[in-house]
């Protein structure tokens, strides 16, 4: 029997290799996109192995059962001498029943792993499976999720390059189509997602990232600036309708002279029932002229406590949707060159013919393995762009492209985009949507073309004033009126009331 000194060299032992395979690992050169999803892979593989390994070292130190502590003070005690001839005798009386069975601690598992690592380019050493659409990795196969999104009800039917484009709009769709069928599609695109960025970027920790979603989102949603749910749709439920000083009137006929959406508005204001004509409503509302709400008919109140807890089941609802849209938004920024990989080859495959698309497919998968290890570097003496088949685009479609102009982004961190085309594409990537996140700033169409800090800051600061600006103003924009018909705002309304001057 193993004892807990020897588990615990052992583990120290393993953890050592661990490293030393990381290492290798890391210091390995790949050469295609195959080989750094099967490095990340194995490397994801080894770090499990090492904090299970601490884990156990970490329960053995802590010695909670005490065993530990015991067989130390076996070893050092007044017996030791025959604590160690006892051992001597197990561990021959072992060899003696299992002759010839002598082999390297460990030696199999880790000659394996640099076997994989040696032949990672053969497709027996893959670790994980995609489909045939995925090119493993390459691309996304987003078609079970796009024919799920256009049999949704009152969805716009589009074809799936804009979907492609266009599946992390949410914020587009109205909140009265987000039902329990959108609910419905948004776990599902939500599964395929989260399964293949495991099988992309294994190493990525995804329950983090969607704790620190979860987190933004809170705060987003209570301050009302979450995309697609503004404040107003989600605020705590307030009384509608206008309150109306009953003092100045002395009948229900002044009271009728106001109309029938005045009397509503005022009845509505008090939580009374708001229907039927114009005198029933003047005297209902007459009815509570100097008394309280507490002294009134229950029969007269309107029955708004159902309709409260439906409304509160509804913004329950609608922020659990909310948090799936959150989750599929930062997805879709980690996937960002996958969907634009995904949108070219979708692009390329339709401009071919059905003849020459089999032919692509056919050269695809007889030359994959062959052009993964191929390690000859294509003559290229003026650094131009690698196309689709691992050449040198021509000059010509290099100049016509715009791949001679640089632009910077500042708020990317002055990180560099070759051509106008990858320059308008990287505003709605990972990079700049993480720099706008950073400066507070949300990645709106209204920030398009912007890449200065102090740019973005300065037009971030108009919109706000603009808003607020344009919020409407009870104070100077609630109209009264007096007995005689003359019309005043309701601060003007309230300072000539309380002069006594109507």
């Amino acid at each position: 029997m193993e004892t807990l000194l020897e588990q615990q060299r052992r583990y120290h032992e393993e953890r050592e290799r661990l490293m030393d395979a990381m290492s290798k690992e890391m210091l390995h050169p790949v050469k295609s996109g195959r080989d750094q999803i099967n490095s990340d892979h194995r490397m994801r593989m080894l770090l499990d192995r090492y904090m299970e390994c601490t884990t156990e070292l970490k329960d053995l130190y802590e010695d909670r059962d005490g065993l530990r502590k015991e067989e130390v003070q076996a070893l050092s005690g007044p017996n030791e001498f025959a604590e160690f001839y006892a051992r001597l005798k197990q561990l021959r009386e072992f060899h003696r029943k299992h002759p010839n069975e002598i082999s390297v601690p460990m030696s199999v598992e880790f000659d394996e792993i640099t076997k994989m690592r040696e032949n990672s380019g053969e497709e027996t050493q893959n670790l994980v499976e995609f489909t045939d659409e995925e090119g493993y990795g390459k691309y996304l196969d987003l078609h079970e999720c796009y024919v799920k999104f256009i049999n949704l009800k009152g969805m716009e039917k589009i074809d799936y390059l804009t979907y492609l484009s266009t599946f992390d709009h949410l914020f587009d769709i109205p909140k009265d189509r987000k039902n329990a069928a959108y609910k419905e599609y948004l776990l599902y695109l939500l599964e395929y997602l989260e399964d293949y960025t495991h099988r992309v970027k294994p190493l990525l920790d995804i329950q983090e990232e969607m704790e620190k979603v979860k987190g933004d989102f809170e705060t987003q949603w209570t301050e009302g600036t979450f995309p697609g749910w503004p404040k107003e749709a989600t605020g705590a439920l307030t009384h509608t309708g206008a309150h109306l000083d009953l003092s100045a009137f002395s009948s229900w006929e002044e009271l009728a002279s106001l109309g029938l959406d005045r009397l509503k508005s005022a009845l509505m204001a008090l939580g009374l029932k708001c229907g039927g004509t114009l005198e029933e409503r003047a005297m209902r509302l007459f009815s509570t002229k100097g008394k309280n709400l507490e002294d009134l008919d229950p029969a007269m109140f309107a029955k708004s406590k159902p309709g409260r807890a439906g409304k509160s089941r509804d913004v329950e609802r609608q922020k659990e949707i909310g948090t799936l849209e959150s989750q599929v938004y930062r997805f879709s920024e980690v996937l960002s060159e996958q969907r634009a990989a995904t949108r070219d080859n979708v692009q390329r495959k339709q401009a071919r013919t059905g003849d020459e698309r089999e032919e692509s497919d056919e050269e695809d998968f007889h030359q994959s393995d062959s052009d993964d290890d191929d390690d000859d570097i294509p003559y290229n003496p003026k650094n131009l762009p690698l196309g689709w088949d691992g050449k040198p685009i021509p000059y010509w479609l290099y100049k016509l492209h715009g791949l001679n102009i640089s632009y910077s982004c500042e708020i990317c961190g002055n990180a560099t985009y070759k051509g106008p085309k990858a320059f308008q594409r990287h505003f709605a990537e990972w990079r700049h949507a993480n720099g706008m996140r950073c400066l507070g700033i949300p990645n709106t169409a209204h920030f398009a073309n912007v890449t200065l800090i102090e740019d973005a800051l300065a037009l971030w600061s108009k919109i706000k004033s603009t808003k607020e600006t344009d919020r409407w103003k009870p104070e100077t924009e609630e109209e009264f009126e007096d007995t005689s018909g003359n019309v005043f705002n309701k601060k003007t309304y309230e300072d000539l009331k309380r002069q006594g001057l109507l």
